[in-house]
């Protein structure tokens, strides 16, 4: 699969094949793909929990109403910003920072035959203030992905607008 493949054959998944288990190479995989991403300065304001514990990801679907889909997928990774590793022309560009790791990381999945569904937590502080505990961390959670073996397929809902394109010749 090429990249422009991935891009188009991405979607949302919110039900999985439960029990599942995705090979720890897999999961390594998808992190360093996410690592790969572009950062201001290359401060990489990121860190990754990847929770498989089932009583962690209840605790994660009490808190996130909109993760519903862990009930069946094989994890999820947390993707967590670290402003105090931005100063100076680096600094606030950790939400853009974790979101092009976050995309990467969706890509890798797709690619890798995986489904996945980007569940945002910040800005929300009291999503992220709730799963800093819950997963013992300072870092602020970004975002909960779901990942696990596809047991749907949906259509695609993205698609091209050229309404929304300004040219400037």
């Amino acid at each position: 699969m090429n990249t422009s493949e991935a891009i188009r054959t991405r979607r949302s998944i919110r039900k999985y094949e439960k029990g599942f288990q995705i090979p720890q190479e897999h999961i390594e995989q998808l992190l360093e793909a996410a690592m790969m991403a572009p950062s201001a300065c290359n401060r990489r304001p990121w860190e990754f929990i990847v929770v498989e514990k089932q009583d962690v990801l209840a605790q994660i679907m009490e808190i996130h109403p909109y993760t519903q889909m862990l009930q069946t997928a094989s994890l999820a990774i947390v993707v967590c910003g670290r402003p105090d590793c931005q100063d100076g022309i680096c600094e606030g560009f950790w939400p853009q920072d974790c979101g092009a790791a976050i995309e990467n990381l969706l890509l890798q999945a797709t690619e890798l035959g995986y489904g996945t569904c980007w569940c945002g937590c910040y800005p929300v502080m009291k999503r992220s203030e709730a799963l800093q505990k819950i997963l013992d961390v300072t870092s602020i959670p970004l975002a909960v992905i779901a990942v696990g073996k596809a047991d749907e397929v949906p259509k695609a809902r993205g698609f091209y607008d050229a309404s929304r394109v300004k040219w400037i010749l």
